[in-house]
C-alpha cells in the first residue's frame, strides 16, 4: 500500500509554488497577516528535562524564597494583562486558522469574508483547544509543582522523592506527546471536515475518528513525516529570520550609533530614541518572520490537505487542484 504522506511531499510544493506565484505584494501580506496568528502546519511541541544526577536534596540555603510586597500587586497586573492578551491571540488564531483553509481552498484571501462566514467555528475551535490543553497543562505543572512547590515556599523538602519524580516525567512526556497529536490533527485534519461539512469541532472529530481506524498506517505515516517537514522548515525559517535580522541590525545599528555620538544616552532624548530604534527593530523581525512563513505553513497545509484527500476522498477540499497536478 503506498504511503499518500510520502507520495505527496513533491505535489505540495507543486500547488504552493501556483498559488504563490506570480507575486501579488497584496495576497502575500494578507497572508502573512494570517499566518502571523496560526501555527505552521504539524506542530508537535518536544519537551526537555534536565535530569542530571544530582544529590535527592536540593539546598535552599540562602535562597530568598520571598517577594516585596509592593511589588504584588504590579506581578498580578502584569500576569493578568498577559494571559488576556494570550487568550485574545488564541481566539483571533482559531478563526485565522479557518481563514487561512479557505484561502488555501479558493486561491482567494478575504480575511474579512472568511472571518465573517467562520468565527462561531473559530470560537468552538479556541474552546476546543483549552479543554484539551488545561487537563494537559495540569498535570504538567502540578507533577513539577510537587517536587519545586515546596522548595520555593520554603519548605525545604518536595512532596515526592526525587528518584519518584523522575520515574514521572516518562508519564509527562506521553501526555505531552498525546495532547501534540490530538491538538495538531485537530488544526490539519478536523478544520478542513468542519469546513467540508460544515459541522462542529466534536463531529469532525468522530468523522476523523472513523478514519483513523480505518487507515492507521496512512495517518501514522503523516505524524512521522509531516513532524521531520516541520522541523525541516522550521530550520529553513529559522535561518531565513537570522540571516535577516543580521542585514536589518546593520541600518538599526548605525542609527543607535548616531544617536550616541550626537546625543547622550544617559539623557531623556537618548534613551527615548533608542527605545524607539529597539521598538521598530523588534517589530520590522516580526513582519519579516510573518512574510517569511507565508510560503512556509501554505506548503504544510497543503501536504496536510492532499494526505486527508487521498486517504478520504470525501473529505478533499483541494479537488480542482489535485485534477491540476494530474494534468
Amino acid at each position: 500500500m503506498a504511503l499518500h504522506a510520502a507520495r505527496n511531499i513533491g505535489d505540495a510544493f507543486t500547488i504552493t509554488r501556483e498559488l504563490l506565484t506570480p507575486i501579488d505584494v497584496r495576497r502575500w501580506i494578507k497572508l502573512a497577516v494570517v499566518a502571523f496568528f496560526i501555527s505552521g502546519g504539524m506542530s508537535l511541541p518536544g519537551t526537555q528535562f534536565n535530569a542530571s544526577g544530582g544529590p535527592e536534596r536540593v539546598p535552599t540555603e540562602g535562597v530568598t524564597t520571598s517577594l516585596p510586597a509592593e511589588t504584588a500587586p504590579l506581578i498580578a497586573t502584569v500576569a493578568v494583562v498577559a494571559v488576556g492578551i494570550g487568550l485574545l491571540f488564541a481566539v483571533v488564531g482559531a478563526v485565522m486558522e479557518f481563514v487561512f483553509v479557505e484561502s488555501l481552498r479558493s486561491g482567494t484571501v478575504s480575511i474579512r469574508r472568511y472571518w465573517n462566514e467562520w468565527w462561531r467555528r473559530g470560537l468552538r475551535l479556541f474552546g476546543f483547544r483549552i479543554a484539551i490543553g488545561l487537563p494537559a497543562l495540569a498535570i504538567g505543572i502540578g507533577w513539577i509543582g510537587l517536587f519545586f512547590a515546596p522548595l520555593l515556599i520554603g519548605l525545604g523538602e518536595p512532596i515526592v522523592p526525587f528518584g519518584v519524580f523522575l520515574l514521572g516525567l516518562p508519564v509527562l512526556f506521553v501526555v505531552g506527546l498525546v495532547y501534540a497529536l490530538v491538538s495538531s490533527f485537530t488544526t490539519v485534519f478536523v478544520v478542513p471536515i468542519m469546513i467540508k461539512d460544515d459541522c462542529s469541532v466534536l463531529a469532525g472529530w468522530r468523522s476523523l475518528w472513523q478514519s483513523v481506524k480505518t487507515e492507521p498506517k496512512q495517518y501514522l505515516a503523516y505524524a512521522a513525516i509531516g513532524f521531520l517537514l516541520t522541523a525541516a522548515t522550521g530550520l529553513l525559517t529559522s535561518v531565513a529570520v537570522g540571516l535577516g535580522a543580521i542585514v536589518l541590525l546593520v541600518p538599526f545599528g548605525l542609527a543607535a550609533a548616531i544617536t550616541y555620538v550626537t546625543v547622550s544616552v544617559s539623557s531623556t532624548v537618548g534613551l527615548a530614541v533608542l527605545a524607539v530604534l529597539a521598538v521598530v527593530f523588534v517589530l520590522a523581525i516580526i513582519v519579516l518572520s510573518a512574510l517569511i512563513q507565508v510560503p512556509i505553513v501554505a506548503y504544510l497545509r497543503y501536504y496536510a490537505l492532499l494526505v486527508l484527500g487521498d486517504i478520504e476522498a470525501e473529505f478533499d477540499l483541494i479537488p480542482d487542484r489535485r485534477d491540476a497536478l494530474e494534468r
